[in-house]
């Protein structure tokens, strides 16, 4: 069989002694892993979280490789819904191995299931009799019984963790897609959570880069000057596997030393598009203090430019201590935002461009002082599935009331009304009612718009005032044309009618 062409394949470690950075979460694994030798632990399942690139799948290959046990391997690119899942990894997990060696008597089967976090679906079950019939490979009318997409695929994971005799693994990037973002991922994530135990990757380190570098130029046989690959390393966020890629492309030509000019050409030629998740790219960008550095991080960040727009305003108002720079970020924002949609009405295809490098401008060097410490970034509230910012109730009644989509009521709209009603922000102020009474409001929407919990006193107490003051001024609508004018009003039509037409009969 001729070699691998992926040098991603070709060099993945298989054994632990290859593995790089990590070293803790390492420890855990084995540890774990070690408990299944002599028994069942508490937690029969792992879930690896983590950026892509950073090991996860490789620690498990490798460790279990150690141990000398099998590996069942399912991810993203193949079927995953209940048949598939209950065929490939639960009827092996209820037994004692796959490949069980009589002479091997603590040989597991270690069950590893990758970007468990693009596993769609709930957890409603599929009918069992299907399933069975689907695993037979039985036919109606000609055709295969089978399961589209993932189709009872999370509950069958779910009946995997409770059912199995053997460690299984799980990995994803980012742990709320496994959980769902509906209004039940809680309660999904308590349901997996008293099945796994949950252990976090972090990117590698620099030396861990150079390590695997020069161990895979070596094996390859590429002569290379130790400067290329600290240029290499510069330019890489901590993805083990965009490493290894990087260094396939740059020596193609193996007759040729690898030098620091043909990195530099690579990475001229084009940088790969990188993705760093959006607390630690946030991190990054407040403490840049030009506008070369603020826009090329901006570009690092993995959200969309309109997305990155909404977590700088949000973040501003709580990060910056100088009034000015406030204002100079929501100016520059202010620009974004119209030169955003601005691509919706004309040809300026680099709109997206140009509000991205603004909004990355507001939110590093408009702030005069520059931030020292910790940086405490905050999720946009009126950005959460299931917050206050998105009850059903109150977005219907403004979407109705003011003609406009749900969308634009949401992003646009919300945020303003909350800042008017919250305690927390300089403009706002809870107990007045004057906006939330005249759009129809009751006094949990208020309070909801207002970021009050419902279960505290003071909440209960501005309630009851509001629920007072509506029937003030349901009240003081009713005085407005008392019943005696209107009587009175009727009766001059009536005589008014009678004169026009002196032989009509008032029949009633």
């Amino acid at each position: 069989m001729g070699e691998v062409s992926d040098w991603t394949e070709r060099h993945r470690p298989v054994s632990e002694r290859q593995l790089e950075g990590n070293e803790v979460q390492r420890r855990k694994i084995r540890k774990w892993l070690d408990d299944w030798q002599s028994g069942t632990p508490n937690k029969k399942a792992l879930l690896l979280v983590g950026p892509p690139g950073v090991g996860k799948t490789s620690v498990a290959r490798a460790v279990a490789a150690d141990m000398g046990w099998n590996v069942i391997e399912l991810n993203a690119s193949d079927a995953r819904n209940a048949a598939a899942i209950r065929k490939a990894a639960t009827q092996g997990s209820t037994h004692r191995s796959l490949f069980h060696d009589p002479n091997e008597k603590n040989q597991r089967t270690l069950i590893l299931l990758d970007e468990v976090d693009h596993l769609s679906g709930g957890l409603r079950e599929v009918s069992q009799e299907k399933l069975e019939k689907a695993m037979m490979g039985d036919e109606i009318a000609g055709k295969a019984i089978t399961f589209s997409g993932d189709s009872g695929g999370k509950a069958e994971l779910l009946r995997l963790l409770d059912a199995t005799m053997q460690p299984v693994i799980l990995a994803c990037n980012e742990e709320m897609g496994l959980w769902g973002k509906g209004s039940t991922w809680r309660s999904t994530r308590d349901r997996f959570s008293k099945h796994l135990q949950k252990i976090i990757f972090e990117r590698a380190s620099d030396e861990a880069l150079r390590r695997i570098a020069k161990r895979v130029l070596r094996e390859e046989k590429i002569e290379f000057d130790d400067s290329a690959v600290e240029e290499l390393v510069k330019a890489n966020p901590g993805d083990l596997r965009a490493l290894v890629r990087d260094l396939q492309v740059v020596c193609v030509d193996k007759e040729v030393k690898l030098t620091t000019d043909i990195i530099r050409m690579q990475i001229a030629a084009g940088q790969r598009d990188i993705s760093i998740e959006i607390f630690p790219g946030l991190d990054n960008l407040y403490r840049s203090r030009t506008a070369e550095e603020a826009s090329s991080i901006s570009r690092t960040i993995d959200k969309s430019p309109d997305d990155l727009m909404n977590w700088v305003h949000w973040n501003n108002a709580s990060l910056f201590t100088d009034l000015k720079g406030v204002v100079r970020g929501a100016r520059s924002l202010s620009q974004a935002n119209r030169m955003f949609y601005g691509r919706f009405l004309n040809t300026a295809h680099r709109s997206t461009y140009w509000c991205s490098n603004l909004s990355a401008l507001s939110a590093s060097i408009a702030n005069p002082t520059p931030l020292s410490g910790r940086i405490f970034a905050s999720y946009p509230n009126y950005l959460r599935r299931g917050s206050s910012y998105t009850r059903p109730t109150i977005i219907n009644r403004l979407a109705s009331t003011c003609g406009a989509n749900k969308s634009t009521v949401r992003e646009e709209m919300m945020p303003i009304l909350s800042a008017l009603m919250s305690a927390e922000e300089k403009v706002g102020d809870p107990s007045d009612f004057t906006i939330s009474l005249s759009l129809g409001f009751t006094a949990e929407e208020h309070a909801s718009l207002a970021g009050l919990p419902l279960s505290r006193r003071s909440t209960k107490d501005l309630i009851a005032n509001y629920n007072e003051s509506q029937i003030k001024l349901l009240e003081k609508r009713d005085e407005i044309q008392p019943l005696p004018q209107i009587e009175q009003q009727v009766a001059k039509e009536e005589e008014i009618i009678q004169e026009k037409d002196p032989g009509q009969t008032k029949l009633f």
